[in-house]
């Protein structure tokens, strides 16, 4: 077992990663008074594997569990199901005191913490992320948020849960795409914040790959080390924090463009890393060679990171969203491994030129 503090202005929690802990969640919850019950937003399928483990550990409080039922995936980041969730709180008298549990990835972790953060101006939120993305990124910091169709995560508050429980036991269950999503999280915090575990990665890529336990736990909690870092020394995103979106300007753009329903976030952060890569060669901030190491760490991992691209300017227009944006685009770039920077502006004749370039495979990545 592995003990993350995350210590922020607003609160200091403890994110617990082991393997099998859902049946014992109660044991590793803080003192939360008032709870009478626990509302567990989850999709039907992660209900139908880790609802009733779940519940046995919540009724160790004396905890009645509630379960709302939402849509897998990005599906459920919509104002609409929000407002789904607030009523069906409402309808049934959950208190200020009442648990909102988000059991599940990102996108449930994110919704659930909005409807936390929003009803009643703000209810106690438990985190138990189910995928490899949601632990090691989306399930900490207190970011949530919904979408619109203009952009990915423009509604949202800052909101901490009480506790993140990551049982890694449940990440055996995910497709090879969907743990590769979360690899790609994994690869941004070893390219942008810990080379030592960048060379772990690039010298055994397999030892991630086959998924055991012994070897997910000290990685999972890693990379939460490595984001409690940078949360706490900037809760809100105005700083240092901005780091922690290295591709994910391009990224989200994508994902945006795709409807929310083609490439996964980790493909969409996997291109949106090689964009800046080549970017920041292409702006002399980092040297040559850069973006070709990112390239050889995605594949060593799996990761498509040279998919197919819209038009450029169609690219540009969705970025031009990004909640970086400041009058011009934003970027986290490396000036190398372990090295990161925020510019800003930056001019879109290089941000045009490169997405062509890799729209068009005029750069293989090699």
């Amino acid at each position: 077992m592995e003990r993350v503090t995350v210590a922020v202005p607003s609160r200091t929690y403890d994110v617990t990663v082991a393997s099998g802990i859902l049946d014992e969640a109660g044991a590793h919850l803080p003192e939360l008074a008032g709870v009478e019950r626990a509302f567990v937003v989850a999709d039907t399928n992660v209900a139908e594997r880790y609802l009733e483990p779940l519940g046995r550990g919540l009724a160790e409080r004396g905890w009645a569990r509630v379960h709302l039922v939402v849509p897998e995936g990005e599906d459920a980041k919509t104002l609409p199901m929000a407002t789904v969730l607030h009523r069906q709180l409402a309808t049934q008298e959950a208190h200020r005191d009442d648990l909102v549990v988000a059991l599940g990835g990102g996108s449930v972790g994110d919704l659930a913490g909005f409807v936390a953060a929003t009803y009643m101006r703000g209810v106690p939120f438990l985190q138990v992320p189910t995928t490899l993305t949601a632990q090691v990124d989306a399930a900490v910091g207190g970011k949530t948020a919904v979408n619109l169709p203009e952009g990915k995560n423009l509604v949202g508050a800052f909101h901490q849960p009480v506790a993140v429980l990551a049982d890694v036991a449940t990440l055996s269950t995910l497709g090879d795409r969907q743990y590769g999503s979360g690899l790609a999280e994994v690869a941004k915090y070893a390219l942008t914040l810990d080379v030592e575990l960048l060379e772990m990665l690039e010298r055994d890529p397999a030892a991630v790959l086959e998924r055991r336990p012994p070897v997910l736990e000290p990685l999972v909690a890693r990379c939460i080390r490595a984001k409690a870092a940078v949360v706490g020394e900037d809760e809100r995103d105005a700083g240092r924090r901005l780091v922690l979106n290295y591709g994910h300007t391009l990224g989200h753009a994508l994902e945006r463009l795709d409807s929310f329903a083609g490439r996964s976030h980790g493909e969409a952060i996997s291109i949106g890393m090689t964009f800046a890569a080549r970017l920041a060669e292409e702006l002399g901030i980092a040297t040559s060679g850069l973006a070709a190491r990112h390239a050889r760490l995605f594949t060593a991992l799996g990761l498509n990171a040279l998919g197919s691209l819209p038009p450029a300017d169609e690219v540009l227009a969705a970025m031009r969203m990004d909640k970086k944006y400041r009058g011009g685009m934003r970027f986290v770039l490396l000036e190398d491994v372990g090295r990161p920077i925020v510019v800003d502006p930056i001019d879109e004749d290089p941000l045009r030129r490169i997405l062509e370039q890799m729209r068009t495979r005029e750069w293989s990545g090699r």
